[in-house]
């Protein structure tokens, strides 16, 4: 039989706590696949705060480092800042970096530092019962929303692939999706390339990643995918804010 698929060095062999339709395990194995390629598996330091990937340190077969809520970054530019030659990335839901998180993520982009960020947007606090997060949609149902977010109370989601593309010390600043495989596909190639600007020595790189939560959002996994498709992507629209010279020269 000819193989087709084998798990990356990088993941750990074992079964995940994610629920089925979830696409943080496609995350997840995407970026073991690009550390592997790039061959920096050795040397490199995972940061996983608070959310549904608290776990991601069994998930890894690399350093892993666990942070408080919304402070990965924070615990990245200390490893980053002490330890050079490694490789550092985050991995964080929209609930962590993009609320408690906020400040952290902004103050570590405008510093400019050489770290990379792996941004899950499944618009939701998946962990904690399906509460709004800051990147619920307009008229979204959630547990603390039952009548659909409503921006006279709450205000408009918050767009942060746009938000951080327009600080300086950003390199490489994108949005991608897990809702079929062509844009699996392009995910893959944006982390590759998110992982070699830091290579390269270039400022903060980030992939936000459009994800699923058929729990939270009472549906099917394959509705999730639809609802990524048709409900989140005309309000994040996906592509590439930012890409300073040196990273476009990368690829």
């Amino acid at each position: 039989m000819m193989l087709v698929y084998q798990r990356p060095d990088s993941l750990t062999d074992v079964a995940t706590h994610y629920c089925p339709g979830c696409t943080h395990g496609i995350i997840h194995r995407l970026v073991a696949e690009v550390l592997d390629e790039l061959g920096v598996r050795e040397r490199t330091i995972g940061v996983a705060p608070v959310g549904c990937a608290v776990f991601a340190y069994n998930y890894f077969n690399v350093d892993m480092a666990e942070a408080a809520h919304g402070r990965a970054p924070a615990m990245a530019t200390g490893l980053k800042r002490t330890q050079p030659d490694k490789v550092v990335f985050t991995y964080q839901g929209d609930g962590d970096l993009a609320a408690i998180g906020t400040n952290e993520i902004i103050h570590a982009a405008a510093r400019g530092e050489k770290i990379t960020v792996i941004f899950v947007n499944n618009a939701v606090y998946g962990m904690t019962s399906g509460q709004m997060a800051p990147t619920t949609l307009l008229g979204q149902v959630t547990t603390s929303s039952p009548k659909g977010r409503d921006v006279s109370l709450t205000g408009y989601p918050l767009r942060v692939a746009e938000l951080l593309a327009g600080l300086p010390g950003t390199s490489y600043v994108v949005r991608r999706s897990t809702h079929n495989v062509r844009e699996i596909n392009r995910t893959k190639k944006a982390i590759r390339t998110a992982f070699q600007a830091q290579l390269a020595g270039q400022g903060l790189s980030l992939v936000e990643i459009l994800s699923s939560c058929p729990t939270n959002n009472h549906t099917t996994a394959a509705e999730a995918l639809t609802w990524i498709e048709n409900q989140m992507v005309p309000y994040y629209p996906l592509g590439d804010y930012k890409v300073v010279d040196a990273v476009a020269r990368l690829n």
